[in-house]
């Protein structure tokens, strides 16, 4: 599953450690099918919450060994990874929290409130990833919420035209106002000027969040260094190729491709450290 949906950064791949990919994969498939509830398939918004409530349900019920269905693969993963990594139930719950608000809510007034929705919908991915290789600092924790945020808003402008088809925005309407942009535009797959003002807004905040998510990939070790400097080049290669578009994504949607292989490989290779040092790692 991990391998069969396209994503900006690498889910599970051969740079993690070996130890770890069973268990980003399973937390992978628990929020990638449950995402799914709540933005695939035609189903009405009464169906898709009933979905979720059942996926909480079942994630309760596979904390405790034996307590789920053992025809439950995904359960079966994700119970084993939260009890061997002891991971915190909370981070899950959050991420079906932002899953619910897909589906209930489709515009964000403020910067704030699109950042209350990543810090549900991304930020516990990257402190589930670090729990699983062993890391519980505060610091580290701040810089992965900034970069996860970081990426989820490259992810928001590159496909705020496909987000529009589904009747959500993410671009907070303060800054649409700011700019006088028109919501007809998008619904005629127009990348106007105000719409362009707008975006760009966003991306310089964008871009300072992966600046303040930087150390997180220097304050862990070993090849889970590499996987999240790689992470980090391929959503900012991606910020950048829509910058220079002026956000054009009707035209054409910037996506990582075999291309960017050889520039991430040479720009990991050449990575200044932000962080002298490596922050403290429990004990597991």
């Amino acid at each position: 599953m991990a391998r069969a949906h396209y994503e900006n950064f690498p889910v599970a791949s051969w740079l993690l450690p070996k130890a770890m990919r069973p268990h980003v994969a399973a937390v992978y498939a628990f929020a990638r099918t449950a995402d799914d509830f709540a933005d695939e398939g035609r189903r009405p918004p009464e169906e898709r919450l009933r979905l979720l409530d059942d996926w909480e349900r079942r994630l309760h019920a596979c904390v405790e060994a034996g307590q789920q269905d053992p025809a439950d693969q995904i359960f079966l993963a994700v119970g084993q990874t939260i009890r061997t990594c002891n991971l915190p139930v909370t981070l899950f719950e959050d991420l079906l929290s932002a899953f619910r608000q897909d589906i209930t809510t489709h515009r964000y007034e403020t910067w704030h409130a699109v950042l209350d929705y990543c810090r549900r919908s991304a930020d516990p991915v990257g402190r589930l990833v670090l729990r699983i290789a062993g890391y519980d600092d505060p610091r580290l924790d701040r810089a992965s919420d900034a970069l996860c945020t970081a990426l989820q808003l490259t992810n928001f402008w590159q496909d705020i035209g496909r987000d529009w088809q589904k009747g959500r925005l993410y671009v907070p309407l303060e800054d649409v106002d700011a700019c006088h942009a028109a919501m007809r535009d998008l619904s005629d797959l127009r990348m106007t000027e105000p719409w362009q003002c707008a975006l760009h807004r966003v991306a310089r905040r964008t871009h300072e969040l992966f600046d303040a998510g930087r150390p997180v990939c220097d304050g862990v070790s070993g090849r889970l260094r590499y996987e999240l400097r790689l992470t980090w080049l391929g959503g900012m290669r991606v910020l950048e190729r829509l910058a220079k578009n002026d956000f054009n994504v009707f035209v054409a949607r910037p996506a990582l491709g075999a291309t960017d292989a050889l520039p991430l490989a040479g720009r990991m290779l050449t990575w200044k450290t932000s962080v002298g040092r490596d922050f403290s790692r429990a004990a597991k």
